[in-house]
């Protein structure tokens, strides 16, 4: 790996429970109003309101429900045009910051928003700033605080693309674990094992760095145990406050360094089905550590592969004893025991593999797995992920 790299992350990181309580300082720093992107539950939300209110700084809301499309965003940046808001605040879970930071830069970008998504769209760069963004999170997953692109549905291609942009870097990341507590034991099993994907994937991938590599480690050293105590006890602050620090972590490392091919094949499988994006990942990632490490051990990828599969494997099991087969025994172990559903469960057919896979291979995620894996490398993946 060479000694050489750059390092991009949002404007300032505030992390540690109570922080949003402070949040409206942030947001008196920007001028206009603000539009508040949140989805159905609005209690996190109304944290933020209410210091709005008592600021005397005008907003308007913006609801995303469920996992949001390119035509949200597009409705989403004419509220925002509408109100003439100067900024933007997104609290909740990826999806939500996901819509905040499109809306941002669709309210500032003309034509249609297509010009600006990558596979199906046009690609085209951002050439206004977005407005500036705040992101919230509220479930321990994705790292969109700290992230430069926003991943959108394209119902009518059945993909899930992204609006990419360095300017997508929110001016804000604002993590307060205790917003993460009342998340149910389902959701925080599969935002978790998102979140643990995301400090897996960037340590392996071709664009790993030095400061990513750091980032992973500490992420896959905390994140197992972290992980289950906070599926088995919601309340368990401590273990929240770990998840939202592996999250932020994940962030970090994908920002800087790419992902593979788990989140190259979610993104397709997630525009072809109503599964949430968590739940998709986390039913592929043993699938996906367990071929990825037979092909480096028969020699395909970088001549130091191995060793770097060997150091995630004693980072997962907590053993400087332990082998990379003990961490994909790890990780297989850790999906059974948060019930973590199968694709065919999810809704996803079989029928469907082969257009999964097409679409997996041109999906820039896919482009940093250090394996170039085959089609029937993929097939197998997808075959394994199925299984309940």
């Amino acid at each position: 790996m060479e000694w050489k790299f750059d390092f991009a992350t949002a404007g300032s990181i505030h992390f540690g429970c109570g922080k949003i309580k402070g949040i409206v300082d942030l947001l008196t720093r920007v001028d206009g109003p603000v539009l508040v992107v949140h989805g159905k539950n609005a209690e996190a939300a109304s944290q933020l309101t209410r210091q709005l209110d008592s600021s005397g700084l005008a907003w308007e809301s913006f609801v995303i429900s469920g996992e949001p499309a390119v035509d949200t965003a597009a409705q989403g940046a004419e509220a925002a045009r509408k109100l003439g808001a100067g900024q933007v605040a997104a609290v909740g879970g990826g999806s939500v910051m996901d819509a905040g930071k499109a809306i941002a830069a669709l309210a500032t970008n003309p034509g249609p928003p297509s010009d600006y998504l990558e596979v199906v769209g046009r690609n085209l760069p951002l050439t206004h700033r977005p407005l500036p963004i705040t992101a919230i999170p509220t479930t321990a997953g994705t790292g969109s605080e700290v992230t430069r692109n926003a991943v959108l549905a394209v119902p009518e291609a059945r993909v899930k693309v992204s609006l990419r942009s360095h300017w997508l870097l929110p001016q804000a990341a604002v993590v307060d674990p205790t917003l993460t507590v009342s998340v149910p034991p389902a959701v925080t099993a599969a935002t978790g094992m998102d979140a643990l994907t995301q400090v897996l994937e960037p340590v392996l991938s071709l664009r790993a760095n030095p400061m990513t590599d750091l980032l992973c480690e500490e992420g896959l050293r905390v994140g197992c145990n972290a992980l289950m105590s906070a599926y088995e006890d919601g309340q368990n602050l401590e273990a929240r406050t770990k998840m939202a620090w592996v999250s932020l972590l994940g962030g970090l490392a994908l920002a800087n360094a790419g992902l593979g091919a788990v989140h190259g094949l979610a993104g397709p499988i997630g525009g072809m089905c109503a599964a949430g994006h968590g739940e998709i990942c986390a039913a592929l990632l043993a699938a996906v550590t367990r071929v990825n490490l037979r092909c480096a051990a028969a020699g395909r990828g970088s001549p130091e592969l191995v060793r770097r599969f060997d150091q995630v494997g004693k980072w997962l099991t907590g053993s400087e004893h332990a082998s990379a087969e003990d961490g994909v025994r790890k990780l297989q172990a850790m999906r059974k025991a948060l019930h973590i559903r199968g694709l065919a469960a999810l809704g996803v057919k079989r029928e469907d593999f082969g257009t999964i896979i097409k679409k997996a291979q041109v999906a820039s995620s896919m482009r940093a797995n250090p394996i170039q894996l085959q089609p029937d490398e993929l097939m197998e993946i997808l075959e394994e992920g199925s299984e309940s």
